[in-house]
């Protein structure tokens, strides 16, 4: 007979280790939502409007449809999978990523700007960063071309895949493109915070590095850790 301890522990140690990286993206949520109240509420922080060719507005459109993204993937596996740290994993990244998407959508309407960009996706990243700023590996990088797929987002044929498996197969499937999403979003974050100086979008962009960094590393040893295909 199994040991009820035992079986307490094994149901437990997923969520004991998820709960840092949940943590940091609750932590994220909550200081992006505290600066962007203040932005629209006070006029202190005194900082122009961005405008609709800006790296601000750019960011903002193009996240949301990544993030969106995210949703989806997520979604997909918990209907695919009963293994609870991917489904715990999945339903942290689908709440963060559609709360930021909302926030995203919020900016645009705050600055009185459409949601629909009047340039190709991605043309704010092809544009060089700002002198003196900061500078990530792929500030002024030319591979990026506007109206290509944006960086680490999931094709239909990675999406039809996940959508018909199951079980661990659906798990590998998942964590290998949310890492690549991952990845991708930091690479769009970085691209942000190297092209504006809006406190707002450079704070929510820092912490968009920070929570999907972490829980890169996260989603690597949870994919070490499945059985070989």
């Amino acid at each position: 007979m199994t040991d009820p301890d035992e079986v307490s522990e094994t149901t437990l140690a997923p969520r004991r280790r998820l709960l840092p990286v949940i943590v940091v993206g609750a932590v994220a949520i909550v200081v992006v939502a505290v600066l962007a109240f203040a932005v629209g509420r006070l006029s202190t922080l005194d900082e122009p409007t961005p405008t609709t060719t800006s790296a601000e507005a750019g960011f903002a459109r193009d996240m949301q449809t990544h993030h969106n993204q995210g949703v989806e993937l997520a979604l997909l596996v918990r209907d695919r999978t009963d293994d609870e740290a991917t489904r715990l994993l999945a339903y942290d990244i689908a709440t963060t990523q559609a709360q930021q998407s909302g926030q995203l959508y919020g900016w645009l309407t705050q600055w009185g700007l459409p949601q629909a960009p009047g340039e190709p996706s991605m043309t704010w990243m092809t544009r060089p960063p700002l002198d003196g700023g900061e500078t990530h590996e792929h500030s002024g990088d030319s591979a990026h071309e506007p109206g290509a797929p944006m960086p680490g987002l999931a094709s239909s044929e990675d999406i039809a895949r996940l959508t018909a498996a199951t079980g661990v197969e659906a798990q590998r499937i998942f964590l290998q493109l949310m890492i690549a999403h991952h990845e991708g979003a930091i690479e769009m974050a970085e691209a942000a915070v190297d092209r504006s100086t809006n406190t707002s979008v450079v704070t929510f962009a820092k912490g968009v590095i920070t929570s999907q960094s972490s829980e890169i590393e996260l989603m690597q040893s949870m994919l070490d850790e499945l059985p070989a295909a």
